[in-house]
């Protein structure tokens, strides 16, 4: 399994997914530009010292990587109505996060609108914090895979 967040803009979230990388032995992509650096002492705090347990790649363009991938992949958004839990994950699935303000870009919807689930949170509501959006996606395909 394999987190890929689309630019991330908040080091500590990243810091926090890659502890929770490390610790499901899930690998972690990350989709350029994020507006921070890697050796950010907020990162590296967030994400103690479990770094060097989280096999870590950076690529410049998603929808490329994606277009050659034969690995399963989901998306997951506020703004579908399938939830996360109506997917059969296989164990080399990718799980894509968009960035913490702005999400995913529509063409990725309007490409792949079966690929896109959702964490159901109450109407109206503002998003789950990413890390935490993270860990929940990452624990149900655990469950799955038992």
């Amino acid at each position: 399994m394999k987190i890929i967040l689309f630019q991330p803009e908040i080091p500590q979230n990243t810091g926090n997914i890659a502890r929770t990388c490390s610790v499901t032995q899930a690998g972690l992509m990350l989709v350029r530009p994020f507006s921070f650096s890697l050796s950010s002492r907020f990162v590296k705090r967030a994400g103690l010292d479990y770094w060097d347990d989280v096999k870590v790649e950076e690529i410049e363009d998603l929808e490329e990587y994606l277009q050659t991938t034969t690995h399963p992949f989901y998306f997951f958004s506020s703004k579908v109505e399938k939830s996360y839990t109506d997917v059969k994950y296989e164990e080399d699935s990718l799980l894509i996060f968009g960035n913490e303000t702005s999400g995913l870009p529509s063409t990725f919807i309007e490409r792949w609108p079966d690929r896109f689930v959702t964490i159901p949170m109450k109407k109206k509501g503002r998003c789950l914090n990413l890390s935490n959006s993270v860990a929940i996606a990452i624990y149900e395909v655990l469950r799955q895979q038992k």
